[in-house]
């Protein structure tokens, strides 16, 4: 019996998600069109500023509707955990605790909640480059797929009042980024899965253990709707979950992040209208009505906009003091990504990885005349 019915949650988001905005056949077809050519576009901007050269074929983006964004995750996530929860349920799941958890829960209801979460993400979301797919009808497994939610870039670019042509480029920088940070760097996707997988299959089965974070996700509800920090996500960590949450965190604020950056150096050139989309852009992302900031609270949503801030700033920091490819060092391997602690400090990325290879000195507090730290002693953790 599976932890999740999956037809159930296609079913449940696709009868709660909001319907898109009213375009007339003629300009809906019109938008397709140009959102097809347009990613292809992106492409070539994307490598020409990053010289990043992807290792894999890219055709344009997929285009879809609300629907069809709520069918493809529902997919990337059996992609994800199916394997997670056949081996969860030879072990762990086999225990009269678990066994009882599952049958108390259900699997309908747990499709019931993950589709009420993906139509409300569905109104929401932009595009995403998709990392995990079903296999190929030959057996073969797929490489990830970039996809754009037409209905939700026309409503944005309505809801902003800007010109259609130069927003839907900007959103397609964007995205190809990140198409081109996985397609470049072979290692990034299944490192990016493992360290998934890893967390997933650290959480614990106790009946005990679960009914205190239930409790604590109690608690989060009820901070977030006080105007607080609570969060869903948090409350459901065991802490060996939140090491390896700290290491996913770290590696999608590094792309986001470089995803923001890219999109708003290359846009002067190719988007003329570009710096007033970002200022329209990012009252759009604060602005929010209660309820909806409630949500975005709870579903991790603001720790996401965050992560376009604090990633972009290292990518632009880096960038200015050691130039584009010294900063593409980053994607060299697993143990040249930047940790959370660096990408809030980018200079002691800078030492840790580049200096030691190529002399580069980053400056160092005292030229802003602060003294310099004191040195940790031998072996001690790193101080968050």
């Amino acid at each position: 019996m599976s932890l999740i019915d999956w037809d159930v949650a296609v079913n449940t988001g696709i009868r709660l998600v909001r319907p898109g905005p009213q375009v007339d056949l003629a300009d809906a077809r019109q938008a397709v069109a140009q959102l097809r050519d347009l990613s292809v576009a992106a492409q070539g901007h994307v490598r020409e500023f990053t010289g990043m050269e992807p290792l894999e074929p890219a055709g344009p983006a997929v285009i879809v509707d609300r629907p069809g964004w709520i069918k493809a995750n529902v997919d990337g996530f059996r992609v994800v955990l199916e394997p997670i929860i056949d081996r969860l349920s030879s072990s762990r799941l086999s225990s009269s605790a678990a066994g009882s958890i599952t049958t108390a829960v259900g699997s309908r209801v747990t499709g019931v909640q993950l589709g009420a979460i993906l139509s409300y993400l569905a109104g929401r979301v932009l595009g995403q480059y998709e990392l995990f797919l079903p296999p190929d009808p030959d057996g073969s497994a797929p490489t990830g797929r970039l996809t754009l939610v037409a209905p939700n870039i026309v409503h944005a670019e309505r809801e902003l009042d800007v010109d259609p042509d130069d927003f839907r480029l900007w959103v397609c920088l964007h995205e190809e980024t990140h198409r081109t940070q996985f397609t470049s760097t072979p290692w990034l996707r299944p490192y990016v899965q493992e360290q998934m997988q890893e967390m997933l299959l650290a959480s614990s089965t106790d009946a005990g253990d679960l009914l205190n974070r239930v409790r604590a996700a109690g608690e989060a509800v009820a901070d977030a709707v006080r105007g607080g920090e609570g969060n869903l996500v948090e409350a459901f960590q065991s802490p060996e979950q939140s090491e390896i949450l700290e290491r996913i965190t770290a590696v999608m604020t590094l792309a986001e992040g470089h995803g923001d950056y890219v999109m708003d150096a290359v846009g002067p050139e190719v988007v003329p209208s570009v710096a007033e989309i970002r200022r329209r852009f990012q009252r759009r992302r604060e602005g929010a009505n209660r309820l909806d900031k409630v949500l975005r609270q709870l579903l991790g949503i603001d720790l996401k906009m965050k992560q376009y801030e604090e990633g972009a700033k290292f990518v632009r920091t880096v960038v200015a003091q050691v130039g584009m490819a010294d900063f593409n060092r980053v994607w060299e391997s697993p143990e040249t990504l930047p940790t959370m602690q660096e990408i809030r400090d980018p200079d002691s990325w800078i030492r840790r990885v580049l200096s030691p290879a190529a002399g580069i000195e980053a400056p160092g507090p005292e030229a802003n005349g602060q003294l310099p730290p004191r040195p940790d002693p031998p072996e001690s953790p790193p101080e968050e």
